[in-house]
């Protein structure tokens, strides 16, 4: 299914220069929302998810729900968002195409991870668009800092690949991400 066409652009915004890539059409019909799904949990090598807020939720709860190999979303928030108890809650400084921000996610959230059978909670980092990287490096890297304990084991934290909805192929996102873990993508556009 050609799933490009169904997208839109919008020229300078947030902010003059930025290319904007609007993937909402893609939730307007539900036999393609469905195919999409399918296409995007088949392309996720780990049984975890970690997905931000709001658009990575949209497609990471569906695979959930409708893909065998998905096991468990990790959900980032922004500030305010996550409930936590003490020592739980971890911050992680990205960088974004309009500048500096911080997310949130839960080690408990981690915790509930299915790990592989050498210990390894296993992620695949979703997001709907791979521009510049910032976002999924910084959360990658923030995400392979932790240590959780499942079962009584210490598990280390591991990004198996980066999974995105859409890439824009002529920004340096795959770039910046290659060296911490494979880069899949279902739809190629150019900022042009």
């Amino acid at each position: 299914m050609d799933y490009k066409k169904a997208l839109k652009f919008y020229p300078d915004f947030p902010i003059k220069g930025v290319n904007f890539v609007d993937i909402i059409p893609l939730l307007q019909d539900k036999e393609v929302f469905r195919s999409l799904t399918r296409d995007l949990g088949a392309l996720c090598g780990a049984p975890n998810i970690a997905a931000p807020e709001a658009r990575g939720f949209l497609f990471a709860a569906p695979m959930l729900y409708g893909c065998e190999n998905i096991q468990n979303v990790i959900p980032i928030r922004k500030k305010g968002k996550l409930p936590f108890s003490e020592g739980d809650l971890v911050q992680v400084e990205i960088m974004k195409e309009y500048g500096p921000d911080h997310v949130y996610f839960r080690r408990s959230d981690l915790a509930a991870s299915r790990r592989s059978a050498d210990g390894v909670v296993e992620l695949t980092f979703f997001d709907d668009i791979l521009a510049t990287g910032g976002t999924a490096r910084g959360l990658a890297e923030g995400l392979e800092r932790q240590e959780v304990v499942i079962d009584g084991t210490p598990c280390r934290v591991k990004v198996k690949d980066f999974v995105f909805l859409v890439e824009i192929d002529d920004l340096p996102g795959r770039r910046r991400l290659e060296d911490i873990a494979p880069v899949k993508s279902l739809i190629h556009v150019t900022e042009g």
